[in-house]
């Protein structure tokens, strides 16, 4: 029934949980049916009734009313509103999201009941009493139902504020505030009283949303798909008739036009500009269709910006004729004034048309660029949840975010200039034409010039790009190194190799500031050759113009007009390379990168044979048949490597199954091997999208074993969990994960281990509340399929299926498999010892989990409460090291887009960048480099104003030689003088260029290796509480602003400062009441300066910080998409994803806007510049030659575009040197003890192995307890010691401890006689060995993992890989010891990474080997392997081994047992289970009744 009426209304009907919280209401469906229901059914088996009088019609009417009329129009009313409300369901109802049934009927149920009462009114009139009873009661029931929804109503519009989100202003704005962005102005004033936040912004309209944007897109895309296909068949048939390859046919199968649309999003790569084939024959893909798709999506977009951009362009040409009328008219004695006053006020409304033109232009531009960039963005994501997984594995994440983040926004800025390819040429074409009318022939002199400095500058752009390319793998190169540093940073100080991986990076550093410092200079020598350009097209062109004929003079109106041509001339000039290089490395990163990485060659026939993983030559998975009867609980077991995951993947459907299929019936859950936890709170990944019901998300904690977790954190269920989990331990990860699959209620359960993470006990705690037969998922045909390692839970599973090298050897019930002594029998021989009287099935379990799995309820009194320790325990040491974080992150649950560190970052940036900064990089750059640089563009603009003013006096001398003959020795020494000034002027910016770019680049080395030493350098305390992202940050995207953007940024905002403050400087001499009108302009672009560039500041911070919830949460689906996909989920993700990039979306576009609205008005400032120049050139009229009007007012027209340039230049600075101040902040974090000190401990130290605990006492930092509480105690020399606690009781502390990665909080630690606080890290560090809990490798080869310093031999490396059980598998592989390791060591199996540690510590031979319980992920064959290896090979060392398991430490010496942070026992085994202790009562619980239980 519920079911009917929740498919009916579209949401739950009923849920209990909704009344048992403080917020109480009733279900949405509830109050629509039931609430709406009720009233109306008492009144329709009642209102029939009521219309009898009208049948009788014998009685006469009485009168019409007042109040009949009354009620009858209220009635009428709300029959019409019920009319509205139907009218509108049909409305609002589209195909992507059909409404509900409930929407059509209720409304209709309405109007056919007010039309009842409307009939009921007017039948009254027939009798005495005219009020009806049954309308009463019926009005009374409806007002009492109606209270309910009304009130959820009223909540709701509280909670969202009437407004619900900020309206946008532009949809209402007027003409006038639209063009001059007018409506803007009250964001940029509250940006200026307050930092902006991200609810400060106003929403999108509807139009400019993701999934407006990208349903279109999607719609153009797959029918230019399609045609794109049919071409490529095309082209494959000729091929092959030219090759006359008879079978090339049947290659293509389907799997792999499949994967031709995989690619369909990969393409945005290289398919710019159709093909020219460059992709070599092999690779052919469907060509050019995305260019298509994006005309079609946005071509009003297109249009309407064609439209403005032509509109300027015709003014630019305006301006100069206007020029030359004034010339003329200041010349002409005989002139009117009103023609002056008419050309000044033309001149000013061209320059204001021209900007409001340009503006709209640009505006629509950006706003091309970030709907690209959105939709695209929104497809790759769509496409990475739909991948295969063979695809998926040819590109890591990183590759696939970069492709999100880097080239979507390629693509966004080719769309901003995508306008100037035909633009430029239509400008260069005008401006030709126009000035061939001035000077005739001798202009082509000057054009020369500009085509010969087309090729050259063309050469520097190609040999830029090669430095570039290369310098890009460099810097990939690098980040790799840092990233893997930083995640593997606990390894490497535990084995101080800090100094191999600095020499390292700082290799790969080198290469890349000499690729860098080469790339400047060429940078600064095009400058030049730019710089020249101008200046020697005027020399060229008035110079051949003079030569040419003796008659030709100089005169002001050619002279100045043709320079503002020329001026016009320079823009296009110097765009159209910029763009085509801009398109060639859009196509080249399309082309390179992606072709290279994203996309597969279609040739290639996918995987033959069998189900393959794609990793290494093996494949898993031969065939498998199985069929699991619902409800039942089977298990999957088998050794490393024989294909148990590749099962699970097979069956979601992860895998591609060659031959035969899979057939699942229901719905289904899946935990994965490794938890997959969203960065979400704890509530959210265990709802995981679905309606809360309280009572079974209470039952589903309780039986995860997660209620004492929940007390130990900060808020609860609320608390916010950081990416991958990271303030969760591994345990609870697992947890939580289970509970999500348990709460989701579905039909199948795949489990792949959930219990290899969690200590014994949970797990058996586990299996029984939740897994087992008396579990939760016990019952209502569940289906469970579990793949485990421990055999513990085996005997009370209903299935076991044992697979071996990916077949299913055989498969039955526990006591059917014993009996058939196959190879599950041998299995468990080999790894637990078989009780005779199977009839009890008391395994005692081998060495893979501890737990007596006893049919009898014998042990039940303990686990529960067992259990309950242990997680408070756990819960609280993990809250212990995270509780720092959470200061931090309390502070950004205000924003939870912003991590802390950020929030406390912005403080800084709010006030505007300190003073400091600048004079920080300044310092780092060399104060004698900054002086000269400085002093070099001061020479460029002296030259320039004398260059001006020379021309200025040249063309006066038409006038002074009026009627005569123009002196050779004249003319010769004007254009000499001139030539020599230009050449000046360009020689000092190269002296400027140059100096800079040696000075940019000893500013990055010493900025880097600061940075890079001193994180090498800080106590793990540091790296627990920052999140690796945030330090990465720091070394890709701060130090690229260092290398590459502040350089830049300084020169241009150096020339913008210059270039005005020498125009100024020319119109005030020309006109020096000039100087009066300078005041108020500059006050007025000061305050619009101060004003904007806070907004922009803070603009640009949100975009940042929302920019990177798209990142993280592309990331996370990435790594998640099994389980996402296995539960179905990819709607509500692709949802959440357009929901993340329209917060992004609305800052960008925000920003975009404030651009504009401060452009419109510092143009405006320019217009009134040139106003005024030309204003008081006509008032002055008599006092000025042509010549110095003409200068005044040409420079005028070229203010305002560098006026733009300087704001833009000042807030990218200012934007750009907080890197400087962000990367410094790393550089002064507190550094750990020195690594070498004064102090070296003797030769061949220690000899001995013994260690002294003396009163030692330890805490994780200052303002946190201690976790070590004063301890004391004796190893002696090749002592075999174990340590056992329960979780959190100081276990893995105290091996942080010996290695200082804690540093004591008193006593002592003695080790041979040398207290460890006295020597320098590096010394203690490479004197003891660890095989860490986790085994960590590094991309590069197996003996740079094994041997980072190249100390050993091979001989010996070969020693060390034979007893580590590898040497076999290292001897197979093509490359041997050279083997390439990928990144963190995906290319080995869990087990073979454990073994690689176990070869690092026989390399090392230390006399002192602690081994941190490396056996949870390893199956049982590899854990007796490095168990055995350990007893054999380190005999003559002292063994401290931290365990989870007892059984592994039953046979040391001794047994060192914590509790709280205290040595509780300290004795040998046997001593200690007869004394019944702690640990006894652990020993217990393990299923360890006596020693010689333990086979081993």
């Amino acid at each position: 029934m519920s079911a009917a009426l929740e498919e009916f209304c579209g949401s739950v009907f009923w849920n209990a949980s909704y009344l048992t919280r403080p917020d109480a209401d009733l279900p949405v469906c509830f109050q629509q049916t039931v609430l709406v229901w009720v009233p109306l059914g008492f009144f329709w088996i009642l209102a029939p009734w009521q219309i009898l009088p009208m049948c009788k019609s014998r009685a006469k009417k009485s009168s019409v009313t007042k109040l009949y009329i009354i009620k009858q129009v209220l009635a009428t009313l709300l029959m019409l509103t019920a009319a509205a409300e139907l009218a509108l369901a049909f409305v609002e109802d589209t195909e992507q999201d059909p409404l509900p049934a409930v929407q059509y009927t209720n409304p209709s149920l309405y109007i056919a009941t007010w039309l009842l009462v409307l009939l009921i009114h007017d039948a009254r009139r027939f009798c005495l009493r005219r009020d009806s009873g049954i309308l009463f009661c019926f009005w009374t029931l409806s007002l009492l139902c109606g209270i309910l929804p009304f009130q959820s109503l009223l909540r709701r519009a509280l909670q969202v504020g009437f407004g619900g989100k900020l309206c946008n202003p532009e949809v209402t704005a007027s003409f006038l505030s639209s063009i001059t962005f007018a409506w803007y102005t009250s964001m940029v004033f509250k940006g200026y009283r307050k930092p902006l936040e991200i609810e400060d912004i106003w929403e999108l309209k509807g139009k400019d949303k993701t999934q407006a944007i990208y349903a279109v897109l999607e719609k153009n895309m797959k029918t230019a798909v399609r045609k794109a296909q049919a071409e490529l068949e095309k082209r494959k048939r000729k091929k092959r008739r030219r090759e006359g390859d008879p079978d090339h046919g049947n290659n293509v199968s389907k799997a792999q036009s499949q994967d031709i649309l995989v690619l369909e999003e990969k393409q945005p790569k290289r398919k710019k500009k159709g093909d020219k084939g460059d992709s070599g024959p092999r690779k052919d893909f469907p060509r050019g269709w995305l260019v298509k798709t994006l005309c079609k999506t946005f071509w009003q977009n297109l249009l309407l910006s064609v439209a403005f951009k032509l509109v300027h362009d015709g003014l630019v040409f305006v301006s100069p004729q206007l020029l030359k009328l004034l010339i003329a008219f200041v010349s002409d004695e005989e002139s009117f004034a009103w023609q002056g006053y008419l050309y000044a006020i033309l001149l000013f409304l061209t320059a204001l048309i021209q900007s409001l033109c340009l503006q709209q232009y640009f505006s629509l531009c950006f706003q091309l660029g970030i709907n690209v960039r959105a939709s695209l963005t929104a497809a790759i994501y769509k496409k990475a949840l739909t991948m295969s997984s063979a695809t998926r594995k040819e590109s890591t994440v990183g590759e696939t975010v970069n492709l999100m983040s880097a080239d979507a926004q390629r693509f966004m800025d080719t769309a901003n200039f995508v306008h100037q390819l035909w633009s430029s040429p239509l400008q260069i074409i005008l401006a030709i034409v126009f000035l061939w009318g001035e000077l005739g022939p001798s202009v082509l002199a000057g054009i020369a010039v500009m085509v010969l400095l087309i090729p050259i500058n063309g050469f520097l752009v190609a040999k830029a790009k090669t430095i570039q390319v290369r310098n890009m793998k460099n810097k990939d190169e690098r980040m790799k190194i840092m990233s893997e540093i930083l995640n593997g940073i606990k390894i490497l100080k535990l084995f101080a190799w800090e100094p191999s991986f600095e020499k390292r990076v700082n290799e790969i550093r080198a290469r890349e500031l000499k690729d860098l410092v080469n790339f400047s200079y060429l940078q600064s020598i095009s400058i030049f050759v730019f710089t020249c350009a101008p200046f020697l097209v005027s020399l060229a062109s008035f110079a051949v113009y003079m030569l040419v004929d003796e008659n030709n003079i100089l005169d002001a109106q050619k002279a100045f007009t043709a320079i503002s041509l020329f001026n016009v001339l320079r823009f296009p000039m110097a765009m159209l390379p910029l763009v085509l290089s801009s398109l060639v490395q859009v196509r080249l990163k399309k082309g390179q990168g992606v072709q290279g990485d994203l996309m597969i060659p279609l040739p290639k026939p996918t995987h033959e044979g069998q189900v393959c993983d794609g990793a290494g030559p093996r494949t898993p998975g031969g065939r498998v048949t199985l069929d699991i009867a619902p409800g039942s609980l089977v298990a999957v077991v088998g050794a490393v490597g024989s294909g148990k995951s590749s099962l699970v993947s097979a069956m979601l459907g992860e895998m591609e199954s060659i031959k035969g299929h899979i057939n699942i019936q229901g719905s289904l859950a899946y935990v994965p091997q490794q938890a997959w936890i969203q960065n979400a709170t704890l509530k959210d990944n265990i709802l995981f999208g679905s309606e809360l019901d309280e009572a079974r998300y209470q039952q589903v904690i309780r039986a995860c074993a997660l209620l004492p977790d929940l007390e130990l954190l900060p808020a609860g269920d609320q608390t916010e969990i950081g990416e991958k989990g990271i303030n969760l331990s591994g345990g609870q990860k697992q947890r939580v994960s289970l509970a999500r699959a348990v709460y989701s209620n579905a039909d199948i359960y795949v489990l792949d281990d959930p219990l290899s993470a969690v200590d014994a006990h949970v797990g058996k705690y586990l299996f029984e509340h939740v897994l087992g037969p008396k579990g939760l998922l016990n019952g209502t045909g569940r289906t469970r399929i579990l793949v485990t390692h421990s055999i513990s839970f085996l005997p009370q599973v209903d299935n076991i299926v044992v697979l071996v090298a990916g077949a299913v050897s055989e498969h039955g019930s526990y006591s059917t498999l014993l009996a058939n002594r196959g190879a599950f029998a041998q299995f468990l021989n080999l790894y637990g010892s078989q009780e005779e009287d199977a009839s009890e099935k008391n395994t005692t379990a081998g060495d893979e989990e501890q737990g007596d799995e006893d049919t009898e309820p014998c042990v039940e009194e303990g686990p529960d409460d067992v259990v309950t320790m242990t997680l408070k325990r756990d819960a609280s040491i993990r809250q212990r090291e995270f509780s720092r974080r959470w200061e931090l992150d309390l502070s950004s649950q205000l924003s939870p887009l912003a991590p802390a560190l950020l929030l406390r970052r912005e403080g800084s940036c709010r006030e505007g960048v300190k003073f400091s900064m600048y004079l920080r990089y300044l310092h780092a750059v060399g104060l004698w480099y900054s002086f000269w640089v400085a002093m070099g563009y001061v020479g460029q603009y002296v030259a320039f104003v004398g260059t001006n003013l020379w021309l200025s006096a040249w063309t006066d001398d038409a006038q002074h030689y009026l009627n005569q003959t123009y002196p050779t020795e004249q003319r010769d020494l004007r254009i000499g003088v001139f030539g020599a000034l230009g050449v000046s002027q360009a020689l000092f910016l190269l002296f400027a260029t140059i100096l800079s770019a040696r000075g940019a680049m000893r500013a990055s080395r010493v900025m880097h290796q600061q940075l890079l030493s001193n994180i090498l350098r800080v106590p793990m305390s540091f790296f627990d509480t920052t999140p690796t992202g945030r330090i990465v940050n720091r070394f890709a995207k701060d130090i690229f602003t260092i290398d590459e953007t502040i350089p830049m940024s300084f020169r241009s905002w150096l020339s913008c400062f210059m270039a005005i403050i020498s125009t100024l400087l020319m119109i005030s001499l020309a006109t020096p009441f000039f100087t009066l009108v300078i005041i108020p302009l500059s006050i007025f672009y000061y305050f619009v300066l101060r004003f904007y560039v806070s907004t922009s500041r803070q603009l640009r911070r949100l975009d940042s910080v929302t920019r990177s919830p798209i990142y993280s949460h592309f990331g996370e689906t990435v790594s998640g998409l099994s389980v996402i996909r296995a539960f179905g989920h990819q709607e509500r993700f692709l949802q959440q994803n357009e929901s993340t990039m329209d917060i992004n979306q609305k800052s960008v576009y925000s920003w975009i806007v404030s651009n504009r609205w401060l452009a419109i008005r510092l143009e405006f400032v320019g217009s009134l510049v040139v106003f005024f120049s030309a204003l008081l050139a006509v008032i002055s009229k008599g006092t000025l030659e042509g010549g110095i009007v003409g200068l005044s007012v040409s420079s005028a027209l070229n203010v305002t575009q560098t006026l733009n340039w300087l704001v833009r230049t000042s807030s990218e600075l200012e934007t750009n040197i907080v890197a400087v101040e962000r990367v410094h902040e790393y550089t002064k974090v507190k550094n750990e003890a020195p690594w070498v000190t004064e102090k070296r401990p003797p030769h061949g130290w220690p000899s001995k192995g013994e260690i002294q605990f003396v009163d030692y006492k330890v805490r994780y930092r200052p303002e946190l307890e201690l976790v070590l509480q004063g301890i004391t105690c004796n190893i002696r020399s090749t002592e075999k010691v174990g340590v056992v606690g329960r979780t959190g009781a100081g276990k893995s502390s105290l091996t942080n401890c010996l290695f200082r990665v804690l540093e004591a909080a008193g006593g002592t630690i003695i080790i041979d006689e040398v207290d460890i606080a006295t020597i320098g890290l590096h010394d203690l560090r490479q004197n003891l060995t660890i095989i860490p809990q986790d085994p960590v490798l590094f991309t590069g080869t197996l003996r740079m993992n094994l041997d980072p310093f190249d100390q050993y031999t091979d001989e010996e490396v070969w020693k060390a890989l034979e007893l580590a059980h590898l040497k076999s598998y290292v001897q197979d592989l093509p490359e041997g010891l050279l083997h390439l390791v990928s990144e963190a060591g995906e290319n080995l199996s869990v087990g073979q990474r454990q073994l690689v540690c176990l070869a690092r510590a026989l390399l090392r031979k230390a006399k002192i080997l602690i081994l941190d319980e490396a056996t949870a992920a390893v199956d049982l064959e590899t854990d007796h392997l490095i168990q055995t290896t350990i007893r054999s090979e380190f005999v003559d060392c002292t063994v401290l081994t931290i365990a989870h398991r007892l059984h592994t430490i039953m046979d040391s010496n001794r047994v060192m047992v914590l509790q709280a942070g205290r040595i509780v026992e300290y004795d040998s085994p046997e001593e200690l289970l007869k004394k019944h202790g702690v640990f006894s009562a652990m020993a217990k619980d393990a299923g360890i009744v006596n020693t010689e239980t333990t086979v081993l």
